[in-house]
């Protein structure tokens, strides 16, 4: 196990194309650190350069004490998981996850012994002489897995390892990855397009746009006080309402409505954005707040009801009485508490609590 430090990292591919910019965080020994943002934003170059398979263009890289820079990506002692397994298709599970031992000469009996141990814990044990054609996409990745695991690296990272699998199979696989790493402890960096596996996985989330550190917090953190719209607008499914605003005299006005700004404490008028949650929005009759719905999904644990108010969808999170249907009205109040507001660069203001 070890920590991970990035100083200054950057990025510059030979097209001029800007893929990280400068790059200064910090992933404690045995931490679980998720890095998420949309595609292009430079999560998978984050864990190429640290891997060695992408030479930085400015900065220095640490892996415990060590400056690994310019080592090479095998004197590492990093283990990545990749989106399509990357297993040798004519080799049994039992050699796939041997094959590096292997390339190191270890002895045949640790070699067994670890590729046994680690067979135990992802429960693949009986598929060892298996190849991976005879396996179902989630024991694939389990022994995607445990080739990583049998090498004790430093660093475990795992490239959006889940991508493939059908949705019921990534939330059981997200909750063994959440045991494998209680079970040992070490310290694994995880890229991933969802935002559902960030929240569940990460010890910490650091969310990336154009290459750049949006914020880095618990995934609670994130949720409840985001840094600025984008994290804001990124973080939670269905996302954050947003509404532009301008705010007069401890009003702000919104498409014909008016919305009480005295949560927000004394700022001064002009535009903001304002924003809220589906979650904390609530169904209220008679209130002088209305949309027209659009739609309504039905979960069965709830419903969300999406309607069209100042000119915008507005999605509300609702318990599964609630029902509502295409071109009512819904009219409704807003936990003003739990709202947020950003100025002009998109700053989230903090409230006076």
């Amino acid at each position: 196990m070890a920590s991970v430090r990035f100083s200054g990292v950057s990025k510059i591919y030979d097209n001029s194309v800007l893929a990280l910019a400068r790059f200064d965080l910090e992933v404690s020994d045995g931490e679980f650190l998720v890095l998420v943002g949309p595609s292009g934003c430079g999560k998978s170059t984050t864990l190429r350069v640290l891997a060695g398979l992408e030479v930085p263009t400015t900065g220095e890289l640490f892996i415990g004490d060590r400056n690994v820079t310019r080592m090479k990506p095998q004197e590492r002692d990093i283990a990545m998981v990749f989106q399509n397994y990357a297993l040798y298709p004519h080799m049994s599970v039992f050699d796939n996850m041997a094959f590096s031992l292997r390339m190191r000469r270890m002895e045949s009996s640790m070699i067994n012994r670890n590729v046994m141990e680690a067979a135990e814990i992802l429960g693949i044990s009986p598929y060892m002489d298996r190849k991976p054609r005879e396996l179902s996409g989630g024991q694939r990745q389990r022994v995607a897995l445990g080739r990583a695991i049998v090498r004790h690296p430093s660093v475990f990272l795992f490239d959006e390892p889940l991508s493939n699998l059908d949705a019921k199979l990534r939330v059981q696989m997200r909750n063994e990855l959440s045991q494998l790493h209680t079970k040992l402890g070490s310290t694994m960096i995880y890229v991933t397009h969802d935002q559902a596996e960030a929240m569940t996985l990460g010890d910490r989330i650091v969310v990336l746009k154009d290459g750049d550190i949006q914020q880095t917090d618990t995934p609670l953190e994130l949720y409840d006080h985001p840094d600025n719209s984008f994290v804001a607008g990124f973080i939670g499914s269905p996302s954050m309402n947003f509404l532009e605003a301008e705010l007069k005299r401890g009003t702000l006005e919104a498409g014909g409505f008016s919305i009480d700004a005295s949560p927000f404490g004394r700022i001064p008028d002009g535009e903001y954005l304002f924003g809220i949650r589906p979650e904390d929005i609530q169904p209220e009759a008679g209130s002088p707040l209305y949309g027209a719905v659009e739609v309504v999904e039905t979960l069965g644990n709830e419903n969300i009801i999406y309607m069209r108010f100042a000119g915008r969808q507005f999605a509300v999170r609702c318990g599964p009485k609630v029902q509502s249907s295409p071109g009512e009205r819904f009219h409704f109040r807003m936990d003003l508490h739990r709202s947020h507001l950003f100025n002009e660069d998109g700053i989230r203001i903090e409230k006076d609590d």
